[in-house]
């Protein structure tokens, strides 16, 4: 988790020691998911693994065995533990599905629902499984959510525009501050204990810094973790 998702395994280290374990598992299956279209030959091979992954969690909410993988039993305990929204892991699966298609967002309103699907909705995750279900920190984990997908997606422009697939940079970085100030003004209404799945807040926001100072490809490329 260390070497794969930086980003998400610093922000665990500020959740209760209790709720480390879950986030951990909660983040490898993100990281399982998010990489399949890097790991196949063709868009037929990535359904399939997709597949798996949605019976797994269909399995895991149930009271019965689950398949054996290190994942899978991490975050089957996580699931059973704190009963976190069933919803939210089939949204993240849709989107990584779309990760599959010859042609990805071409607006700026589909690259914002892409971003609430693969990014906001592991947000609410982590939000239930820290024991936050208010509205008001759910509303910021959206914003945030939108705002670390879409600085996601500038750190792979330089691939996208290999694959064909174009973006307005300057368009998506001015989405994306926007959410980050609509979450910003929902700072002091949140609970404290939602502050752990909140701060890809601080590294969307220092993606934006170093695209805006930089140049798009100055920064970094890496497509796993949008």
């Amino acid at each position: 988790m260390r070497r794969h998702d930086r980003d998400r395994f610093q922000t665990v280290l500020f959740a209760p020691a209790a709720r480390r374990e879950a986030l951990f598992a909660l983040y490898a299956f993100n990281y399982e998911i998010a990489r399949v279209r890097e790991r196949v030959t063709e868009p037929t091979l990535g359904r399939i693994r997709l597949e798996w992954w949605r019976e797994t969690i269909a399995a895991a909410y149930e009271d019965g065995p689950v398949r054996r993988h290190d994942v899978v039993d991490a975050l089957t305990d996580a699931i059973r533990v704190h009963g976190p929204t069933r919803e939210h892991f089939d949204r993240l699966i849709d989107a990584r599905e779309q990760d599959l298609a010859e042609q990805g967002p071409t607006s700026l309103a589909g690259l914002e629902d892409y971003a609430e699907a693969a990014s906001a909705r592991l947000i609410y995750l982590a939000l239930e499984i820290l024991g936050v279900h208010d509205l008001t920190a759910r509303q910021a984990g959206l914003h945030v959510g939108i705002a670390y997908g879409l600085a996601g997606l500038l750190r792979a422009m330089p691939h996208q525009a290999r694959a064909s697939r174009p973006l307005v940079p300057a368009e998506v970085a001015a989405a994306a501050s926007r959410h980050l100030a609509l979450a910003r003004g929902l700072r002091s209404a949140v609970a404290r204990g939602a502050l752990p799945a909140l701060l890809p807040a601080i590294v969307a926001e220092r993606y934006l810094k170093a695209a805006r100072a930089g140049g798009l490809r100055s920064v970094r490329q890496d497509r796993d973790n949008p």
